[in-house]
């Protein structure tokens, strides 16, 4: 019994772990008012046909913090990359040149700051929501090895860890957040 619990305290850790790691990588999709290669991460070029990520065919950098730079390894990518970036909800206008692609990046509004705010609080809440229900799944699997046998001091104490790791990774997802938050807000 105590070989299960222990399984279940690990995974439960090592699934938090992912759901905060995911919150991380949304965060980072989130527009901050600086160029960051991460804007484009959602981005796929027609590459012959297959619809693939623009980083698997070009290099991008931040040469400044108001644009990125797009140098796709085949020279006959840079239309394309202009294509896909026009047809893309991220709202800027690609400028293309023999060698890539050149973004700028326009200063973001006030009103857009706030909505960016929203969008990260929405996945700051998102995140709180997969490690509730993670801690939900083991608590549940931990009372059916009570039912099944598991002494109850075991089984009490498992759930205090989970509880443990629960308020850790939320607070972790805060952390995330307000980091963002400011990210955004620092004009």
């Amino acid at each position: 019994m105590d070989e299960e619990i222990q399984f279940y305290l690990s995974d439960a850790e090592e699934s938090m772990g992912k759901a905060i790691a995911h919150v991380g990588v949304e965060m980072g999709r989130i527009r901050a008012g600086k160029a960051s290669p991460a804007m484009l991460d959602g981005l796929r070029v027609d590459y012959y046909g297959t619809p693939t990520p623009v980083s698997q065919i070009a290099n991008i950098s931040a040469p400044d913090p108001r644009s990125l730079l797009i140098k796709p390894w085949e020279k006959n990518m840079v239309s394309e990359v202009a294509k896909a970036i026009k047809n893309s909800d991220l709202g800027l206008n690609p400028i293309a040149d023999a060698d890539g692609v050149r973004l700028n990046i326009p200063p973001m509004t006030e009103e857009r700051r706030r909505d960016l705010v929203k969008q990260a609080k929405n996945e700051a809440e998102s995140g709180k929501v997969r490690v509730r229900g993670i801690r939900k799944d083991v608590n549940e699997a931990l009372r059916k090895l009570q039912k099944d046998g598991a002494p109850e001091d075991a089984v009490k104490d498992a759930e205090a860890k989970v509880q443990k790791y629960t308020d850790g990774h939320i607070a972790e997802v805060d952390k995330l957040f307000t980091k963002k938050e400011s990210e955004i807000m620092t004009i």
